[in-house]
């Protein structure tokens, strides 16, 4: 029988994506074998990231900068702005290196039934980046779920007054399947074969 703290890190570790009770328990142990070392080293990288993250004001996405690295890169395409649910699914895309342009992340997606409307997320602040000017392409990279796709057909029919190309994820993703979980070749097959929304 572990001491309370050591129960308490182990609940805590259990609520992670991933790790269930059993896990949470092994990842415990092995820290407390490398207390000196692993133990220190996640205790100060935890410390530093918790001091120093913000919210990139420009496209939503999670870095120690605001604007974040992706709204500064030069070597972006400037025209292209590619609209994500949540930051996950940003971070799996430009980890797959296959869209160059910038992102937009909503903050989750439409949901009657999770009470969730296009006024909780970030739909007007993309309203206003596409209506400032510059973009020629807004691609709707939403999960293959009900509700990714109810997301993305409102956001085309509040996008097809401004003159750009409106795009979305090539159908073959799996139904029911969130980006974040997909490998880099299926994520490419899509990228590649996107295509105007209707």
């Amino acid at each position: 029988m572990a001491s309370q703290e050591i129960e308490t890190l182990a609940a805590a570790l259990s609520r992670l994506p991933g790790l269930g009770p059993r896990s949470a328990r092994r990842a415990v142990l092995w820290l407390i074998k490398r207390r000196e070392t692993a133990l220190v080293q996640l205790l100060d990288a935890l410390s530093q990231v918790q001091a120093s993250l913000v919210e990139c004001q420009v496209c939503g996405n999670i870095d120690t900068s605001d604007p974040c690295g992706v709204c500064t890169d030069p070597r972006r395409d400037q025209r292209s702005l590619c609209v994500v649910e949540e930051v996950a699914d940003l971070w799996a895309l430009d980890r797959a290196r296959l869209f160059t342009g910038k992102y937009h992340v909503l903050g989750g997606r439409l949901s009657a039934l999770d009470g969730v409307r296009p006024e909780d997320l970030a739909i007007d602040r993309l309203l206003a980046r596409v209506e400032a000017g510059g973009i020629d392409e807004v691609v709707l990279a939403m999960n293959a779920t009900l509700e990714g796709q109810t997301t993305a057909h409102y956001l085309a029919e509040r996008l097809e007054k401004f003159p750009l190309r409106i795009t979305q994820l090539a159908h073959g993703l799996p139904v029911g399947g969130e980006l974040d979980y997909l490998d880099e070749g299926t994520l490419a097959q899509a990228i590649r074969a996107r295509r105007p929304v209707s």
